[in-house]
């Protein structure tokens, strides 16, 4: 019941982030020209302040203006030489973006490579061990579409009904077959799901309500995933490989947001491709103790 008990707690945590009303300050911002206004009675003008917006988060996997536009002001930028030996990705970067292809979708896809090898880094030499490379991965493109705080709410929410449906079925003693029950499992969480899309009004949380499909589909294809490493793991263990999947995801997903990191690819991709490479190789090749190791067994090593 361990694993049960952290991941309420964790889920209230992140619900409660997200339920917080996001006016308050405007509301005090509202009180305190009211304030002035009754003070000076003798001006019959009202000073309205105005209210700051924030910027709006950029989202690599929406195609609108804020997002592909930058994009298209730094390809034209940039000035190319010969097509031949240097720059043939370059060429076709342009010619793809001519023809339509968003470059925000160029730009994802030459960054997931280096988020697989990110997180291939801080399992190999690091020692965090999650749930995979691959669903990190996709939590990450995830939060880029969703924000974090709404992500890892949605995620714990799948982590919640699947340990749940889990701890029913054991204590119930009802045996199903392997995909019988993983179509039960998807079936309740798109429950869980549609009831926290419901609750969004009466939250008053845009991001929850504004949320589109591709998050939501593949959070919702990932509980297989999740159910699947679950099985044979304790309690202790399930909840630290959330734990560390939480940290690699949003680490992936502060590469994926970093905007140094977004205009080098795209503006030297045969650069980027190749080194992703060459790291992949150098990093396969490192056949030592990883860091955690060395701190978990450094007595043992300094005798």
């Amino acid at each position: 019941m361990k694993i049960f008990t952290w991941i309420i707690v964790l889920l209230a945590v992140f619900l409660g982030a997200i339920m917080l009303p996001g006016n308050t300050f405007a509301q005090a911002g509202r009180l305190e020209v009211t304030d002035v206004v009754d003070v000076a009675t003798a001006s019959s003008t009202v000073i309205e302040i105005p209210t700051p917006t924030p910027a709006p988060r950029q989202d690599l996997t929406e195609e609108s203006v804020e997002t592909v536009e930058p994009f298209k002001k730094l390809l034209d930028s940039q000035g190319l030489n010969s097509i031949w030996p240097l720059n043939p990705i370059k060429y076709a970067i342009r010619q793809a973006v001519d023809a339509q292809v968003p470059p925000n979708t160029i730009v994802l896809l030459l960054l997931l490579p280096g988020v697989a090898a990110l997180i291939a880094a801080a399992r190999h030499l690091i020692g965090l061990r999650g749930f995979g490379i691959f669903l990190p991965a996709a939590l990450a493109v995830t939060f880029v579409a969703t924000g974090p705080v709404v992500g890892i709410a949605l995620f714990l929410i799948i982590v919640f009904v699947s340990t749940s449906f889990r701890i029913i079925l054991r204590r119930t003693k009802v045996k199903l077959q392997y995909l019988p029950r993983m179509a039960l499992l998807l079936h309740f969480v798109v429950l869980g799901i549609l009831l926290v899309l419901f609750a969004a009004p009466l939250i008053q949380r845009p991001e929850i309500s504004n949320v589109s499909i591709f998050p939501v589909l593949v959070l919702v294809l990932l509980a297989e995933d999740f159910s699947r490493v679950q099985l044979g793991k304790s309690a202790k263990v399930a909840v630290n490989l959330t734990f560390e999947t939480l940290l690699l995801a949003l680490a992936s997903y502060v590469f994926l947001t970093t905007k140094g990191v977004q205009e080098f690819a795209l503006l030297n991709p045969e650069i980027w491709i190749l080194a992703i490479i060459f790291f992949d190789i150098v990093l396969g090749k490192y056949v030592g103790l990883r860091i955690m190791e060395l701190w978990r067994f450094k007595k043992l090593i300094s005798r």
